[in-house]
């Protein structure tokens, strides 16, 4: 069920950085032709710093870890109604129906974990909906950093969410969550929220030393928080007006479930005028960068060992 790309199986074998990409993006996250352009960037984003990228898709029955240009064209080109979001509880039924489906946040660290893959990029994390308080609208993503050793990268969570509640539910997880460069967990479209880490670091040598660390001793994910550049980011008032009425209209339509995400972002790119969108795009390579960085970190081991009692 698994198929690796012969690049990526090289590069794995010789234990060289390699970065996983997810493909929602590609089919449920962008607009054509921005949604193909975006994938291939972030895949020479990653090549940039020295790692190999793998993005990963369900094609006909076949999970794929490692997409050509080609694939990720035709993928990009798919009426939506035509590819499943693939989360968790969809991965084998994807397999099972020989059809096509793209990976979200949690079936892309499952399948990275199977093919190998320490490192996954993405843009922004999914989480706990506004009112998921009263309809337990909650983001499978939360409860796989809990159970798969996977590093993820992401710029925060997506700003359509509820950030407290996400990052209470990360924190029942057990889930490390470690700001770059910053002291404040970001909101995807904007780089600070008012909830402040327990963590952050400024170099990505320590941030690899951080992650070595937390592999050795607990088998959950991890999850760094790379904030969008200031010159990617949006206004962070405007933004909130923009997903209020978003929220207003996804609740008057009566959307719900794995609909509820693209529609809010898609009607959030037409209220800012195509601003998010590009700030969308922005963040993705940004994080892609940042994860093929510490993917070469990773693979160029230190020698961390535990001290024993004497």
């Amino acid at each position: 069920m698994l198929t690796i790309s012969n690049e990526v199986a090289s590069a794995l074998k010789n234990a060289e950085p390699v970065v996983a990409l997810e493909s929602t993006l590609i089919t449920h996250g962008l607009p054509f032709p921005s949604n193909v352009e975006t994938a291939i960037a972030a895949e020479e984003y990653v090549r940039r710093e020295g790692a190999i990228p793998a993005t990963i898709a369900v094609m006909e029955g076949h999970i794929r870890v490692g997409l050509s240009h080609d694939e990720i064209g035709f993928l990009g080109r798919l009426e939506r109604k035509n590819v499943m979001k693939v989360s968790r509880g969809d991965l084998g039924v994807a397999v099972a129906q020989k059809g096509f489906g793209a990976t979200t946040v949690a079936s892309t660290m499952i399948c990275a974990k199977l093919a190998g893959i320490q490192v996954f990029a993405t843009g922004g994390l999914g989480g706990v909906h506004r009112g998921g308080e009263n309809s337990l609208d909650i983001s499978a993503d939360l409860m796989e950093l809990g159970r798969t050793p996977v590093v993820v990268v992401c710029a925060g969570a997506k700003s359509i969410l509820d950030i407290g509640r996400t990052l209470e539910v990360l924190e029942t997880q057990g889930v490390p969550v470690v700001g770059y460069q910053t002291k404040k967990f970001p909101a995807f479209h904007y780089r600070d929220t008012v909830f402040d880490l327990h963590a952050s670091v400024d170099h990505v040598e320590e941030l690899a030393r951080m992650i070595e660390a937390h592999f050795q001793l607990i088998n959950c994910g991890f999850l760094v928080a790379n904030p969008i550049r200031e010159e990617d980011a949006m206004n962070h008032v405007e933004v909130e007006q923009f997903i209020a009425q978003a929220v207003r209209e996804a609740e008057d339509k009566r959307i719900t479930g794995k609909a509820v995400t693209p529609f809010l972002l898609s009607r959030l790119n037409e209220l800012s005028g195509g601003k998010s969108l590009a700030s969308n795009v922005a963040l993705i390579k940004n994080n892609a960068a940042l994860a093929a960085q510490i993917a070469k970190q990773l693979a160029s081991p230190r020698g961390f060992e535990p001290r024993l009692p004497p």
